[in-house]
């Protein structure tokens, strides 16, 4: 038996672990595996002052990112066919071991290889802690579980670029991946605490090395091809195009090849349940709509509003604050209630309201009312992934919870690395076309605000700021169109209660 009913009686059957098993066993992972998301970031420039190797700096970033990506579907499946828990406690020594060797790496070539390694250790923390509910909690309370995991991923995004920066200028950038170490193995003893669920497979699990070749394939050139259209600059784009080329073909080619596999590493089957991928569609909206906000918001605050760095951040507390208040609050009412897809119908909706004002009056917008906005968007945003989560689980049943979790995990990531760098392209494209000098700038700007912006003139930054907010415009009408397209998903959604 599978599906819903399946789900609900493996959570009946077994009474669910208390709050203080549970949370704090999967609390750690999961946040180790999002802050060293952006830990790094604020030490890049203390990296490449070290190694002597500022043009390759952004390989820090991007190697874990498709790393992660990678290592999600793996570590779903092998969890499910050889036991969750025991692959987390895989998935911990393998980050804790990079971290040791991301810090003692003299160059930067060794300190990307070391945080491939290190991803894919990451890739595994998060999809596991995901999983992990499933197997441990009884279906509609697994929603309260989501929305506290969703606050911790928040609570890590905005803590790793402030530890980032404080760790490097007070103990040097080798510190940001030292401090790992005793996080890990204080989530080592954690897991210890979990309880071990016991359960088979219907079929016997095989390796499908020539799913994971294609399927590394079409990740690693898909997000390389992304990275190098974030540049923002044209000189880039021929190379974007190709590597894009060489990742359809491989897509093409992994999906051929999965239908025809007796144990494939990609769950199509899975996938094309209606309720599945419009679940993993809107995961994919969501991490564009959010990751594209967070990422250019700085900017656009520098550049148009003229805030200091800051006064920057602390103008996008209320927006993470929001989400993580957001997921918490929907946790509890899907708990309470059993309804899913009502919550994200109406948090989109009202998401794509409030990014339509940002295009149309942001800039009549004062501090306070911008934050306000912000805070608002934020807690409709909240209404999302744990409900995602929830509904994936339990349409998959207890066996295929990892394949599952794994599925949502890739299609936030590549909706996010996508929906980035769409953002990013339309802003460049609309800014070269209209004012080249303006382009020039804002591309200095993604990578120095505070240094491009002091370089400017009176005239000059008056003249770039009007036309960076008139692309700005177009850019929260883009994002507006990611969030419009998760309502339509979630309206037409199959699974309106758990």
């Amino acid at each position: 038996m599978h599906g819903p009913d399946a789900d609900k009686s493996l959570g009946e059957a077994t009474k669910a672990p208390g709050f203080l098993t549970i949370f704090p066993s999967l609390m750690l992972p999961m946040f180790l595996a999002v802050v060293d998301q952006t830990i790094v970031a604020t030490a890049l420039p203390a990296i490449a002052a070290a190694t002597g190797e500022v043009e390759r700096a952004s390989w820090i970033v991007v190697a874990y990112l498709i790393a992660a990506t990678i290592a999600a579907p793996i570590y779903g499946r092998l969890g499910d066919a050889f036991g969750r828990r025991r692959l987390m406690f895989v998935a911990l020594s393998v980050f804790i071991a990079a971290s040791l060797v991301c810090a003692l790496s003299p160059t930067i070539e060794l300190l990307t290889l070391a945080r491939v390694l290190q991803g894919l250790g990451g890739g595994g923390l998060m999809t596991l802690s995901q999983a992990m509910i499933g197997e441990s909690i009884p279906p509609r309370e697994r929603a309260r579980y989501q929305g506290y995991l969703a606050t911790v991923a928040m609570t890590a995004n905005s803590f790793g670029p402030v530890a980032g920066g404080y760790l490097t200028e007070h103990f040097g950038w080798p510190s940001i991946f030292l401090i790992n170490v005793p996080i890990g193995l204080g989530a080592v003893l954690l897991t210890l605490r979990m309880p071990v669920v016991r359960h088979g497979e219907t079929h016997p699990w095989r390796a499908d090395p020539g799913g994971l070749i294609l399927f590394t394939i079409f990740v690693a050139t898909t997000l390389l091809a992304l990275e190098q259209a974030q540049r923002a600059n044209l000189s880039a784009l021929p190379i974007a195009s190709a590597l894009l080329a060489i990742g359809i073909i491989a897509l093409v080619w992994l999906v051929r090849h999965e239908n025809r596999a007796a144990s494939p590493l990609i769950p199509l089957g899975l996938i094309r349940l209606p309720a599945i991928w419009r679940s993993d569609a809107m995961a994919a909206c969501h991490g564009a709509a959010m990751v594209s906000l967070i990422t250019f918001l700085p900017v656009y605050l520098e550049v148009v509003r003229g805030a200091s760095p800051s006064e920057t951040g602390l103008l996008l507390v209320p927006l993470t604050l929001g989400i993580g208040t957001g997921s918490l609050l929907t946790g509890r009412l899907v708990h309470k209630t059993g309804l899913t897809a009502a919550f994200p119908v109406g948090g989109l909706a009202l998401v794509t309201v409030n990014l339509l004002m940002l295009a149309l009056w942001a800039p009549e917008f004062g501090n306070l009312a911008f934050a306000a906005v912000l805070l608002w968007n934020g807690l409709f945003m909240g209404t999302v992934m744990g409900v995602v989560q929830v509904t994936v689980q339990s349409v998959s049943g207890p066996r295929r919870l990892g394949e599952a979790a794994a599925s949502v995990q890739f299609s936030r990531s590549i909706g996010a690395a996508f929906g980035t760098a769409i953002v990013g392209t339309l802003l460049f494209g609309m800014l070269t076309l209209k004012n080249p000098e303006a382009a020039r700038v804002f591309a200095a700007m993604v990578e120095n605000p505070l240094g491009a912006v002091t370089a400017l003139s009176a005239p000059q930054r008056a003249a770039v700021q009007a036309d960076i907010t008139q692309a700005f415009r177009a850019a929260f009408l883009l994002i507006a169109g990611f969030t419009a397209t998760g309502f339509l998903l979630a309206l037409t959604h199959p699974v309106r209660r758990i």
